[in-house]
């Protein structure tokens, strides 16, 4: 139930913060200036700058505290409450927006952006991966096994909705020649629609193996499914409701998991050549 909640918030939060964006600048232009609305339109034009940098320029990690984006939306929320107070003599009822935008930011940082409890006993360094079936694009049985013999990359992504999967997926595919050098099998699984899958792979045009956890199948054998994972709305493309938490794992050539990072943000990704490091490592 709490990620139903986590699914609607995340899809209202931008509304809102577009909402107030509007609301605000024409109030500006109609009316006189206005203290309240000039800090409800800063905290709300931050919200919607962040949302919309994401999807127009993806980037595949951020900070656990996005420090500056919080300084504005705060900076935004003392305007509209201490100068729209005392100067415009604004009474608390007349701010409930800004306090709306605030605390909404804060669940945004605080509930939102955190997965809880990533404890996996599965996945712990040390252990063999436990072998499993995904299906290709064209809805084959693939088996896990054929890629042992050389080191692997599984990269579980959330799907090519989710604007920080697809940034950190490019910048695997920047690194192609130097995991081919390497023999890495790089194996991409999501349980998005196969045809999504088949774009990507597409896109991309490399050795990699752009695979389909169908029914999340195997992201509930390695405990890192995500129940009501997806933001409400993307049903309407196609998508599932649940998902895969952002995961990667990392094995040697037999099959023993030598890495596995289950970030608790999903904000937060492995730095690009974090993977190389591991991979030269087993050397």
């Amino acid at each position: 139930m709490k990620n139903l909640f986590k699914s609607i918030f995340i899809a209202l939060l931008p509304m809102l913060a577009l909402y107030v964006l509007i609301n605000s600048s024409l109030h500006l232009i109609q009316h006189n200036f206005s203290f309240r609305y000039i800090g409800r339109l800063v905290s709300a034009l931050t919200i919607v700058i962040l949302f919309a940098g994401l999807f127009i320029k993806p980037r595949a990690r951020t900070s656990r505290s996005l420090t500056v984006y919080s300084i504005f939306i705060l900076l935004g929320f003392l305007i509209s409450l201490v100068f729209g107070g005392i100067i415009e003599n604004n009474d608390v009822v007349g701010s409930s927006m800004s306090f709306a935008l605030v605390l909404s930011w804060i669940m945004y940082l605080k509930w939102f952006s955190v997965f809880e409890d990533r404890n996996n006993n599965i996945l712990k360094v040390g252990n063999s991966l436990p072998f499993f079936e995904l299906e290709d694009s064209e809805k084959n049985k693939v088996s896990t096994e054929i890629f042992l013999g050389n080191s692997a990359i599984y990269l579980f992504y959330r799907g090519n909705w989710c604007p920080l999967c697809m940034a950190q997926i490019k910048e695997i595919a920047s690194q192609y020649k130097e995991l081919e050098q390497r023999g890495v099998n790089m194996v991409l699984i999501s349980p998005q629609p196969h045809k999504y899958s088949k774009n990507l792979a597409e896109k991309y045009k490399l050795n990699f193996k752009f695979l389909t956890d169908v029914n999340n199948t195997v992201a509930k054998q390695l405990n890192i499914f995500a129940e009501n994972g997806i933001p409400a709305g993307f049903q309407v493309l196609g998508y599932d409701s649940d998902t895969v938490l952002p995961t990667v794992i990392i094995t040697d050539a037999t099959g023993k998991i030598v890495f596995a990072d289950l970030t608790d943000n999903y904000r937060v990704r492995p730095e690009p050549d974090t993977f190389l490091k591991v991979i030269d490592g087993l050397g």
